[in-house]
Order: C-alpha cells, then structure tokens, then sequence
C-alpha cells in the first residue's frame, strides 16, 4: 500500500508555552523555539512504507485502555479508511503504531503533535520516546533542565553544546543514562562534570570535544564509573598517571580511550590500562615516545591505535608492530617523521598489520578484513550490510576506525595544508562519502562537516576547490548530502545542510544541486523551527541564489518567504541566521522579479528593522545590501519609492554609512545612492543628516578600495541633484574630496565623481569653489579620460563653470584685485575651452561634420549621430531646471558652450536613450523647438553646434512619432 500523508492543523492561541503540559510543566519551556504564536501544520509521510507493515513490538507504554488492541493487517487497514468528511481519523491508530511514528519527528514535532488532541497527549509522554535527547539546538537553562528532568528517568543517549547547557546539565537525572556526548563546552569545569558523573553510575560513554575543554583536569578524568567502556576527551591540559591508574583500577570494562589534542599524557599509566582495545592520542603534543614503547607494549588486547598529527618516531612504530600480536590497525595520518621514512610502509616491517596514511590506499588496506568484497571502495556498505552475522569484534573495531577516520579527516580539512590536494582528489572525498551512509550519528554529522569544509579555498571571499566538488560529484554525495539533509535527526540536517551550501558555490556542483530538487529542500529547512538548520538552509539558499539561473526556482518554491520568515522569527541571538537570510535576499533582490516579490513578502520591513536594530556588522551589511539591490531597478518597480517610505528606512542607511566597518558603509553608501534617484527620498536623505554623512565618507575614503569611493561620490551625486542639497555639499565641504577621488585611475570612481562635480557646478557659488581648490586642471586631465562617459561629464562641469554666471562671484573685490581676478579667470576659462572644443573633436569627424553642415541628407545626420553617441549618457535623467540651463547655453557667447550643450542635448534625446521620452517632454514644454532651429541656422555657430541641434530637433520629431 502506498504511504499515506497525515495533516493535522491547530490553532496555537496566545500563550505558546501552554499547549503541551505534562503536570505543571510546558513542553515548550523544554524546546525553547523562539518563535511567535502560529497555527501549525505537520504532515506524517510514509508511516513505513504503509500501517500494516509497522514495527508491533512497541506496546501501549502510557494509554490506559482496558481491551486488547487488534494489531492485525485487516485491522490497521481499516483504521486509515476515509471517513464520512472524506479525512483519515488519525486518532483511531493503535497507540504503538503513533509511538513508531513520533520516534521519526525531532522532540518539537512530536510536542505540537502531542498536543492535538488528550490520546496523543499521553503517547507523546511515553518514556520510551525520551531514551535518546539532542539538547545542541537549544538553550538549556536551570530552569529549562529542572522542567526536562522529570521526563528523563529513561533517558538512555544524551548529547549538549555550549556554555549555556554545562552548569545546568546537573539537573538531569536520568539513573538509566549510558552516554554523554558534548561539544563546544570549554566551560565546563570539575566540578560540574563530577556531579554528572557521580549522578549517572551506569555510564558506558562519555564524550567531550571535538573542541578543547581546557578547564577540565585530571582531577575530574579519575571517573568511578563501573560500567565505562569509551572515554573520549579533546584538549586536555595535563592527564596524569593517578588519573589514568583510577580508571584501570574503578573501569574494568573501559576498552577505548581518546585523549585527543591534549598538551600531555602519562605514558606510563596508559600502559597498565590492559583492557584497552582502541587507544588515540591524536594531535597530542608532547608525548615520550621511548615510554610509549616500552609500555604499550604492555596491552595485550590493544587493536587499534591512533597517532595521527603526532610527531611519532618511526623506531617505535615498528617496535608497537612487532611486539603488540593484538594490534590490527595503526592510524598515523600528517605524521611527518614517518612520512619522511619510507620503509614504514613495507608490508614486511609492518609485520602483516594495517596501517593507515596519506601514502596508502585506506580502501585497499581495510579489504583483507573482508576477503569477499568485490568492491575495495564498497567494504563499510559490505560490513553494515553483513552486521546481521553478529560479529562483535568486527563490529566494534569497524565502529571505531570510523570514528577514527571521520575525525582526522575533519582536522585535516580545517587545517588543510596544501600538499593534501593529491589526497582528498585520490581517497580523501571518496572516504568522507563512505562515512555518510555511517550507522553513527557523530560520524556522519562530522563527515558532512568535513566535505563541508574541505571545498572550501577561501571563508571570506568563498571560493571553493573545484576538483574536491567535483570528485564529491562523481561520488554521488549530492544525492548523499540531500538524504541527510531530510533526515529527521537536527544534528545530521544542518551539517549535511552546510555541505550542501558550501558546495554550492561551485556554480557545477549548484546546478545538479538544483536539478536535485535541493531548492525545494532548502527552502523546506529554512523554514525549520531548529535555528541551527534554518541558518544552514538559509546558507544554501545564499550561495544558490548567486546564479541567476537559480533565482526564479527559489522564489517559486517559497523560499523567499521563508527567508522572510526567518528573520521576523530570530529576532535575538541568531546573527548567523540574520546574515544568511539577509545575504540570500540581497542576491534575489538583483532580479527585478524577485525583488517584486520580497517586497510583496514584507522583506522591505524586515531587512529595515534589521539595518535599524541588529548591531552586528556582517548582518548590517547584508541588510544594506538587500535595500540596495531592491532600490536598484529605477522604474521597472516601486521598491524604490516604497523603502524610502518605510518607517526608519532612510535614517538607518545614514546612520550605517558612519559605521566603522569598510563593508557597511560601502553598502550603505550604495543604497542611499539608489534612494536618491527618487526625489521625495532625495530631500529625506538630507533632512536626517545625509548631506553631512556622505560627506564626511568621502573625505575618508581617499584611501578606500575602489568601490566604496565609487558609491560615496555616487550617494553625492544623486543627492547634489537638488540644487539646494548641492549647495548644502558645497558648504559641508564636499568640493575638496570629490576633487580627489576624480583624480583616481579608476574609471568608475573617475565618473561618478565627475558627475557628482557636474551637478555642483550648476551652482554659481560652487562653481568658484571648484576652480579656487584647483578643480579645473582636474577636470580638463578628465575630460582625456579614457572613459567616455568621465571625459562627457567633466566637459559638462566646466561648461557650466564658464558659461558667465560665476564671474560676478569671483571678481568680487577691489578694482585692483578685480582686475588681477579677470585676469586669471580668463585664462582659465580658455584653457577649460580648450579642452572642452578638444573633447567634442573626438566625436566629431571634421569631413562628415562638415558634409552634414551643408547637407539636410538624413543618412549624413545619422552618421554623425552614430559617431557622438555615448551609450551610459542615454541612463541619465535631467531635471527641467538642467534642460533650461542647457538651452540658455545654446545662445551662449562661447561657441564651445553652445557646442557642448547641444551634444549634451543630443545625448539625452537619442531615441535609444533610456530617458529620452522624458527628456523631449521637458524639451517641448519649454519649447525648446524654437531656441535649436535657431541655433541650427545662427552664422556665428561653430559647424558642429548646428549640426548637433538640428540632430535633436530630428530626434524631437522621432520621439513625438513614436
């Protein structure tokens, strides 16, 4: 029968903590999610590939129901028929089929179904669906845990991370508790772990690290634990021989130790534990290898042995080989005095055992073990497969070496030397895909962060090693990475969740990726109520969303709500999960489509509030980004208009621009410059400060990359469009640092502050400024610039300095002084004429120019058009007050003013120009038809100014056609 899919819906109401009790306690005080009051919905898929084929050995632990239940095939059928609404009853299944179904939901699934309905309520208590708990998600306070001991007598697996949970762990009670696990808990002290420990007698593992826990000291390692049989500890200081000689003398049964990057061991002490089977002293720093072997020696059921990132000596590997019969394996990768010493390699001096390296084959090592494999690189699949033989021994040492193996691979991948490259291309990636499909939730969660981190180059700029995901492709780790991701278990979801987003971007890898159904998956995780998964999900979606091919896949399969989501539910210690939601939007918001529809989400509100109230730069600086791309479309949508609009919107970006970190305010700086397009965001901007923050970051930056110059003398430029916020720039002293950054050998930075100057010079008073802080030899060096679009503004801006409406400022003053000023002043305005003539000579071809001046021919006019045309001058848009000045221009009594304005004009009417419509509007409202012709046809015109005017009246009756 085919699975069925259950859906059960319920209002949660307003007090969120209340729906899931048992006695006086809230469930969700135990899982604390953060999240708001909401309806949920769950959906229960497969239910074992069908009811009647569940698992009956789970009884009705908790129901009281007097009558026997009928488990029979028939019966359960009968259950899932529809009823009268056409909806299956759920709650007419047998209490032990529930029960298997809630074992498959992570504890917050199970709490909200619990809480459908009274029958549930008692299954979801049962104590045999609290014998295993992952607390890593979740902040574990006193009074978290006092509420969490009460359900925990039958707690049997527990596994913590962090400061928060350690101190508060010694409320948990739990007399039937054989295995700790922790990790990220470099607090945690003697003291607390002595209390665990001495609570919880019938300990059988104990595991803390990988991480250090460096307040942790021998005086807490002399564990009374009867039962122990696995003691694994990272980072240790010092571990003496009374510690060690206590847990031979009170754990007869301890058979694998890990002390695991520790500064120092008794090597001594270690060799009278002789219960040992598995030892590991990897990354260990200072062990006496002539101790080691003399007294290892001594270990007559040791067979297996880890000295990885050690700097063991090749003498005493062959004494260890020679001497220990029991030994079967010898785990030594990045050891480098053997690496040097190839004879430890021979199969002779190894004395028949396996040995485990960069230089052997691990596959090729591991296969006498199992001499019927027909695959080398298929024996850990071979061996889970054939575990129904039982054979202990073999199991537990195959438990191990994947242990062993998943966790050097890991500190290999984080210190990734370069030589290893050979390594993970040949065995490395391959190994780390086999570790995958382990039956051991630590060993598939810390392979997933291996191939996580291995592919990746670089953290900051994010690159990645393109044969490292391409031999994870060849290997089938997408549809590995994508089963995992789905798995119920958190922990395993959000480190093969990271993979997949590491991976990601390799633009290859994101494809297949995406081809996978993996977009859906994200965005299905992103929505998830554990923070650590939803912040992968969201890292995923990030890294997808940088190919545009991926963009619209994401929106449609919602994840831009859920990135949505996610940042209105992590309003407080989720910077990581802000970061990524907010970093994924800013890449969807590039696509006009997409941004649309963030806006539509409520994205504007939310990456607002982020850029207002989040302190943590990485995340200010992705919020800056997000508004910056969905301001950037122009009038292809209204995010422009609508960000300027929202509550707070503007006045963050001018606060954020004066941050102290480079990336904010380059993103900062690039918003407002959007903004200010708009003209009701443009007099916001300078109400709030603005004119004062951007000018402040342009006398900054004069050092600054590339980019942020760029966007600072942008934001101005854009702002310097009202003539009195370019009075006001002026005035704040923003002549000096445009000056400076348009001397840069950057052509973007040479344009936008050349525009930013063009838009000042309109102003008489700064005009004068620009010319008294040396502007002119600055601006006529631009006007050679190799860019167009510099060299066109520059000649803009001095045409409008030395049109005559700035001689009567600068020749105030005595007649003396005048006289000296007129004087100077004029040989500048020649100079700046000069330039400006030279300038409209590189787009004028003097034959052509004058073929056209004595021809009406429309092909001529169309050829000389052709030759003037800048493509990036048809993106701007003039004002009516700019057009006006260009047609006072045009009766100019410089033919190189009347020149460069009609060149300009002819610019913005180019039928191919984006604003030309606009322009030509502006154009007949100022009936400007009268003022060209005229200047077409005027004797004292320059041939090139008359040819140019009549170009505009052409393009003029073009747009009025069209």
């Amino acid at each position: 029968m085919p699975g069925l899919v259950g859906v059960a819906t319920l209002p949660f109401g307003a007090d969120f903590n209340s729906i899931f009790t048992f006695g006086t306690s809230s469930m969700f005080e135990v899982l604390d999610c953060g999240l708001e009051p909401r309806s949920v919905v769950f959906s229960v898929y497969g239910w074992y590939c069908g009811i009647c084929e569940m698992d009956h050995r789970v009884r009705r632990n908790c129901a009281k129901v007097p009558q026997k239940l009928d488990l029979s095939d028939q019966h359960c059928l009968k259950l899932n028929k529809l009823n009268e609404d056409e909806f299956v009853d759920w709650t007419r299944l047998p209490d032990d089929n529930v029960i298997q179904v809630f074992t498959r939901l992570n504890y917050r699934d199970r709490a909200n179904l619990s809480s459908t309905c009274k029958s549930w309520r008692s299954v979801g208590s049962s104590s045999f669906l609290w014998q295993s708990l992952d607390l890593r998600a979740h902040r574990c306070d006193w009074g978290f845990m006092h509420s969490l001991a009460s359900r925990c007598s039958n707690l049997q697996k527990l596994r913590f991370r962090g400061s928060d949970n350690t101190d508060s762990l010694i409320n948990i009670r739990a007399k039937n508790l054989k295995e700790l696990s922790g990790d990220y808990c470099r607090v945690l002290t003697d003291s607390t772990l002595a209390v665990i420990v001495a609570r919880h007698k019938l300990l059988e593992s104990i595991q803390l690290g990988p991480d250090f826990v460096d307040k942790i000291t021998s005086d807490a390692i002399a564990f009374c634990c009867p039962k122990l049989k696995k003691l694994r500890l990272s980072g240790i200081q010092d571990v003496n021989k009374e510690a060690i000689n206590a847990l031979a003398t009170h754990c007869p049964d301890l058979h694998e130790i890990g002390f695991i990057d520790c500064i120092k061991i008794d090597e001594v002490a270690l060799g009278n534990v002789v219960s040992l089977r598995f030892l590991s002293v990897a990354g260990t720093t200072d062990v006496k290898w002539d101790l080691v072997g003399e007294n290892w020696i001594n270990l007559p059921n040791l067979e297996g042995l880890d000295v990885s990132r050690t700097n063991v000596v090749s003498s005493v590997v062959m004494r260890l080989f020679s001497s220990l019969k029991s030994l079967k394996l010898l785990c030594a990768f990045n050891c480098s005095s053997l690496e040097e010493d190839a004879a430890v390699y021979t199969k002779t001096n190894r004395h028949g055992k396996m040995m485990l390296s960069f230089f052997i084959d691990t596959f090729k090592e591991l296969s006498p073990m199992f001499p019927n494999t027909e695959n080398e690189h298929a024996i850990f699949s071979d061996w889970r497969n054939g575990s129904k033989k039982k054979d202990g021994n073999l199991d537990e040492f195959m438990t191990w070496v994947e242990w062993i193996l998943s966790h050097v691979l890991l500190r290999l991948a984080e210190d990734n030397p370069d030589e290893l490259e050979p390594f993970w291309f040949n065995q490395g990636a391959d190994i780390l895909l086999r570790l995958l499909q382990s039956s051991q939730d630590d060993v598939q969660e810390r392979a997933a962060t291996g191939l996580a981190t291995f592919v990746v180059t670089d953290d900051v700029n994010t690159s990645t090693y393109a044969r490292r995901a391409e031999a994870v492709m060849k290997g089938g780790g997408i549809q590995l990475l994508l089963d995992l991701a789905r798995s119920c278990k958190e922990g395993i979801q959000s480190e093969a969740t990271k993979a997949i987003a590491n991976l990601s971007v390799n633009p290859a890898f994101a494809k297949f990726v995406a081809a996978a159904g993996g977009i859906t998956l994200l965005a299905s995780l992103a929505k998830s109520m554990n923070r650590l998964v939803a912040e992968e999900g969201a890292g995923g979606l990030w890294n997808l969303s940088v190919g545009e091919e991926h963009k619209g896949a994401i929106a449609e399969a919602g994840g831009i709500k859920a990135l949505v989501d996610l940042i209105l539910q992590w309003p407080r210690g989720g910077d990581g999960v802000m970061e990524r939601a907010a970093g994924a939007l800013a890449n969807l918001a590039a696509d006009d489509k997409c941004s649309m529809e963030i806006a539509t989400a409520g994205g504007i509100n939310a990456l607002v509030t982020l850029a207002r109230k989040c302190k943590h730069e990485r995340v200010q600086e992705q919020a800056a980004r997000a508004l910056a791309n969905l301001t950037a479309h122009g009038d292809s949508n209204t995010n422009n208009v609508a960000v300027g609009q929202e509550a707070g919107a503007i006045d963050a970006l001018v606060l954020l621009v004066c941050s102290q970190h480079a990336a904010v305010r380059l993103e900062a700086a690039g918003a407002l410059w959007n903004l200010s397009f708009d003209d009701r965001n443009r007099e916001h901007i300078a109400s709030v400060g603005g004119v004062e923050a951007l000018v402040a970051l342009a006398q900054s930056c004069a050092n600054a990359v590339p980019s942020l110059q760029e966007r600072a003398a942008g934001a101005l430029w854009g702002l310097s469009v009202s003539e009195a916020n370019s009075i006001a720039i002026g005035r704040e002293g923003g002549v000096p640092p445009l000056l400076t950054l348009a001397r840069s050998l950057n052509e973007d930075v040479q344009e936008t502050a050349a525009g930013a100057l063009w838009n000042l010079a309109f102003n008489p008073g700064n005009a004068l400024r620009i010319m008294e802080d040396g502007g002119v030899p600055v601006l006529i060096r631009v006007c050679s610039s190799t860019s167009e679009m510099a060299g066109f503004m520059a000649a803009l801006a001095l045409a409008y300095m030395f049109d005559g409406r700035m001689d009567e400022y600068a020749l105030v003053g005595t007649s003396a002084e005048g006289a000296s000023k007129s004087a100077r002043l004029e040989i500048t305005r020649t100079k700046a004429l000069q330039r400006i003539q030279a300038f409209l000579f590189t787009f004028a071809d003097s034959l052509t120019i004058n073929a056209a001046s004595l021809s009406s021919a429309p092909a001529l006019l169309a050829q000389v058009a052709e030759s003037a045309h800048i493509f990036e001058a048809g993106q701007l848009r003039c004002s009516g007050a700019e057009i006006g000045r260009f047609l006072s221009m045009l009766r100019n009594q410089h033919p190189e003013v009347r020149s460069c304005a009609a060149f300009a004009l002819l610019q913005f009417t180019d039928p191919g120009a984006r604003h030309a419509a606009h322009h030509v509007k502006l154009l007949r409202e100022s009936r400007a038809a009268r003022v060209l012709r005229a200047a077409a046809a005027a004797a004292s015109a320059p041939r090139e100014a008359k040819v140019f005017a009549r170009i505009v009246l052409r393009n003029m009756e073009h747009q009025q056609i069209a």
